[in-house]
């Protein structure tokens, strides 16, 4: 079947929609392997950063020193300025559009504390994050979808997308599976915008929704597009312990604490200034410091998160989810108790490489796809580097989420649709066969289950050379196997299991990525913790991984490029103290 609109936007979560709102007036389509208010945005809890002041002084360019020095300085330092600068107009925006956002008492957007987020260059944690409950994300992406509906957008719910459309040097579409019928769409397009979140299901124990398994970076990777800085996945501090389910940072940010087995706020001693509100690879890297050293809860490989001093008003009224999904997953009364809590695998720093307008870039120099853009999670500006703060995922959503918009409008009234290559939908057509073909009797729910167990004993918050080689040893079998995955379910409607099949693919590509650029990486920085080599080494290593599928099986080359530094010295690599 074939569709043609002036842009397609893959993924209807807050990069894809916020980017839909600077379209009012194009032909607009969005597809979404989900229905589009059950997008992983949703997931996103504690707030979104920008430095309004509403609470107390603040300023862009303290936000910015907190993303520079919070990242690691792996920071690309213009679009750490952009995002911090554009912050405070995309917000406002936001709530013009009706996202109804706590209030202060006199009526003004309500702020607070988060991790990494301080005043005047790190003096002291400052009120940065605005916020909505504990359900920000959630109120985003409803607002968002709101507005979409309003300007008419085209949305194709419940579509897998599967392959990129190159022509004539161009984008031009993609190839997606309907997943009620079976169906293949080809979708033409002036402009493609990828939007399609992380892929923390490659990780046994992760914060992410069941459909977040790397589709975008996937399909951009087959095409010969890189991978940047896929070494740099981020470990947040506080999951439910076993579960993985996010406890947020809005937890700490309003007073709550880490406790270990003798009860000691332990933080204190690690960060003796921002304490609980250190960024979160040092404070995942603290929590597993405590466990090693046999300061774990009755000895195992938990600590507690511990709100039961903030009170019952304060935790009902302004941390009501979490402390839903401290009672429904673990049973625990968070007024009166406190929560096991462990690392679990968050977000992805790394992904597609964009520049500052959401282009698609395919190497050292900053080539541009014409007609590709990529948008949050999937891409990567860089604007996190080596570890991202806490609230600055949604500000990356809807500051570049806005500007590949806006830069798409422009696109798309400057060019004409270029034509289709020839038998568009070959390749989707060829994976599908093959899963429905195999009889190699493998199974995807076995590949899957030991995939997320190798990264996540081998490629977590702390890493060495061996466990990494033996990681990419199992990966290589693993994706040796999947060849052999044979499907039990041959019918076209409703198949989930196709569906996870394709989307194991996604995710071994992914993990491939990462391991490959984790085992190159000689050094520690953010979120990658290497034990075997434990100092940030800005002499060989301040630069940007870049990871291109190779033409065999199991090939991966990697190139570099330069981190972009801008020539102030408050934003000069140094040590992070906090």
């Amino acid at each position: 079947m074939y569709h043609k609109h002036d842009v397609i936007i893959v993924g209807s979560g807050g990069a894809g929609l916020m980017a839909a709102m600077q379209l009012p007036h194009a032909s607009v389509a969005v597809l979404s392997k989900v229905y589009p208010t059950r997008s992983h945005t949703g997931a996103a809890q504690g707030g979104v950063a920008a430095a309004l002041g509403n609470q107390e002084e603040d300023h862009w360019k303290w936000h910015m020193y907190d993303t520079v020095k919070g990242g690691d300085y792996l920071v690309d330092q213009p679009a750490a300025e952009i995002l911090t600068r554009e912050a405070i107009d995309a917000v406002y925006e936001l709530e013009h559009r009706g996202l109804p956002f706590n209030r202060t008492a006199d009526g003004r957007i309500d702020q607070r504390r988060f991790g990494g987020h301080s005043r005047n260059f790190g003096e002291a944690p400052v009120r940065r994050s605005c916020y909505a409950a504990d359900r920000t994300g959630h109120m985003i992406l409803q607002t968002m979808y709101q507005n979409a509906i309003k300007n008419e957008v085209n949305f194709f719910n419940e579509f897998l997308a599967l392959d990129l459309l190159i022509n004539e040097d161009r984008v031009c579409g993609v190839v997606a599976i309907e997943i009620r019928t079976g169906e293949i769409h080809t979708f033409h397009a002036k402009a493609v915008l990828f939007a399609t979140g992380g892929y923390g299901r490659a990780w046994r124990v992760t914060s992410n929704a069941f459909a977040c398994m790397g589709d975008g970076m996937s399909i951009a990777y087959r095409r010969g597009i890189p991978l940047e800085d896929m070494e740099m996945y981020q470990f947040h501090p506080t999951g439910i312990y076993k579960v993985g389910v996010l406890l947020s940072e809005a937890a700490r940010g309003e007073g709550g604490k880490l406790l270990n087995d003798k009860g000691e706020y332990f933080m204190e001693r690690y960060m003796p200034t921002m304490k609980d509100l250190a960024p979160r690879d040092i404070v995942s890297r603290c929590i597993v410091q405590e466990i090693k050293e046999g300061r774990g809860i009755h000895g195992k490989d938990y600590v507690y998160l511990d709100v039961r001093h903030l009170g019952k008003k304060v935790i009902d009224e302004k941390l009501p989810d979490i402390t839903d999904f401290a009672r429904n997953y673990l049973g625990v009364e968070p007024i009166t108790e406190p929560v096991p809590i462990h690392p679990t695998a968050h977000y992805a720093m790394g992904g597609i490489p964009t520049d500052i307008e959401g282009r698609v870039v395919t190497d050292a120099q900053w080539t541009p796809i014409p007609g590709f853009y990529a948008a949050g999670e999937v891409a990567c500006v860089s604007v996190h580097g080596a570890n991202r703060l806490g609230t600055n995922s949604l500000v990356d959503l809807i500051v570049f989420g806005r500007r590949a918009g806006k830069h798409m409008a422009k696109f798309i009234q400057e060019n004409d649709h270029v034509p289709l290559p020839s038998q568009p939908e070959d390749f989707a057509r060829e994976q599908i066969s093959r899963l429905y073909t195999t009889t190699g009797g493998e199974s995807a729910s076995r590949i899957r289950s030991e995939l997320q167990n190798e990264m996540i004993d081998k490629v977590f918050v702390e890493r060495n050379e061996d466990g990494l080689h033996e990681a990419l040893d199992s990966i290589d079998e693993l994706q040796d196997a999947y060849k052999k995955v044979q499907l039990q379910d041959k019918g076209k409607r409703f198949n989930t299991e196709l569906v996870e099949a394709l989307e194991l693919g996604f995710l071994l590509d992914c993990a491939e990525a990462t391991i490959h650029g984790a085992m190159a990486r000689k050094e520690s920085r953010g979120a990658h913790f290497r034990l075997d080599y434990p100092k940030r080494d800005d002499a060989n290593w301040l630069k940007h991984t870049l990871a291109y599928k190779g033409t065999k099986a199991h090939d991966v080359r990697l190139e570099y490029k330069d981190v972009i530094l801008i020539d102030d010295p408050v934003f000069a690599p140094k040590e992070r103290k906090y």
